[in-house]
């Protein structure tokens, strides 16, 4: 096998690119277990001039080095198909970087095809060609694996190089090519790691805490964090959200009180209490977290407002033939509308960065300053013009 991955790795260079996936299983576990990454590399010796090999992450003999130093290199492009997951893993567990990466289901999104496109009805959009999906929930982390599932790993990146070619024409026809490379340089900084002093912040309902209750939720959640990763059990089989949410607010020191909140069992008092006490006790301890006071609320006077920007971005996708997902999200304008309305410094969101800002951010400001208004016309379509009434 270290032959055959040094054999990929020369080809890859030669070539100035590979595709890659993974396969691997995420139930029951803290992380995901990394079980197959399939490679595919431009080899004009090979069947349709692309060399495809399986390899078993789970072989603690196999050194993926070689083509863990290519997926560094920002000279050579990095093809995936919704790859978040699988840059993720391939950071952790081969301690890499991966760069110069173009995303197929990203760039669909560039030309009309939809942001969560499927690999398969991808490939029979764009080159007409059809694959099986049987073995897509198999248990890849038992070996040995079956022919259908090395098949099914096969198929997975066979066409994938290809199909980033025919996506690439597609772009650059509408001009929109670097916009899409832009997008997935975003994927570069996939990571599963979580901070357990930070991973609070995404509890539900967590802004809404007081700030002492804010530091107790931290604490809570980083003992909750830590027993996780240290059991290798997803998070929520040691306390759940919504528990651990009322625990911040109810601080409970005695087995009763614990035990009165919904979602906490017996079991878990049992198992649990004293860690759970000790928790509370050290963000009582605690200096307060504030929320953020860079980030105001927003009201209900501000939802009008909100629903302006979101049709103002929409009419700007649909005109641009691209997936308004990927042009602003609703927390984003959120943020920028409430901005505006407090007259406070522009968020760093990013609606208001790169292509984005040049297709709506700016008109975005421009309304929610009084520069610009939206009409009507009488097809029902939106248009934006500034105040003198020239269209925008």
């Amino acid at each position: 096998m270290a032959g055959e991955i040094e054999a990929l790795a020369e080809l890859a260079r030669a070539g100035g690119r590979l595709g890659i996936d993974t396969e691997f299983v995420g139930e029951r576990r803290y992380r995901a277990l990394l079980c197959l990454a399939q490679v595919a590399v431009p080899d004009p010796a090979a069947p349709e001039g692309v060399r495809i090999d399986v390899i078993d992450t789970l072989d603690d003999s196999v050194d993926p080095s070689p083509l863990a130093g290519l997926l560094a290199d920002p000279e050579i492009e990095v093809v995936v198909h919704a790859g978040r997951q699988d840059v993720a893993l391939l950071r952790r567990l081969w301690q890499t970087e991966v760069n110069h990466i173009f995303d197929t289901q990203v760039a669909a999104g560039f030309v009309g095809l939809g942001t969560q496109t499927g690999y398969a009805r991808l490939l029979a959009s764009v080159l007409k060609v059809r694959v099986p999906d049987s073995a897509s929930f198999t248990r890849w982390d038992k070996r040995p694996l079956t022919e259908e599932q090395l098949s099914y790993a096969r198929d997975d990146v066979a066409h994938l190089l290809q199909l980033a070619d025919g996506l690439q024409e597609r772009l650059e026809e509408r001009g929109r090519l670097e916009w899409a490379r832009e997008e997935c340089r975003f994927l570069e900084d996939m990571t599963d790691e979580r901070d357990p002093e930070r991973v609070f912040e995404r509890l539900p309902r967590a802004a809404r805490l007081k700030p002492r209750q804010r530091a107790v939720a931290r604490e809570v959640a980083a003992w909750r964090e830590r027993t996780a990763a240290h059991a290798d059990r997803p998070v929520g089989t040691v306390l759940g959200d919504a528990p651990l949410v009322e625990i911040a607010k109810r601080a409970p020191t005695t087995e009763r009180a614990l035990a009165e909140i919904r979602g906490v069992g017996d079991h878990i008092v049992r198992r649990y209490g004293r860690e759970i006490f000790a928790a509370v006790e050290r963000g009582q301890a605690a200096p307060p977290i504030p929320v953020d006071a860079a980030r105001v609320a927003p009201d209900q006077g501000d939802e009008a407002l909100i629903a302006l920007a979101q049709a103002l971005a929409r009419s700007h996708a649909v005109a641009a033939g691209i997936s308004y997902e990927l042009v602003a999200s609703r927390d984003d304008l959120t943020q920028v509308v409430v901005a505006a309305r407090h007259g406070a410094v522009e968020p760093d969101v990013r609606v208001l960065r790169g292509w984005r800002r040049g297709l709506v951010g700016d008109e975005l400001l421009d309304l929610l300053a009084g520069r610009r208004a939206l009409t009507v016309d009488g097809e029902g379509r939106l248009h934006v013009e500034t105040r003198d009434g020239a269209s925008g």
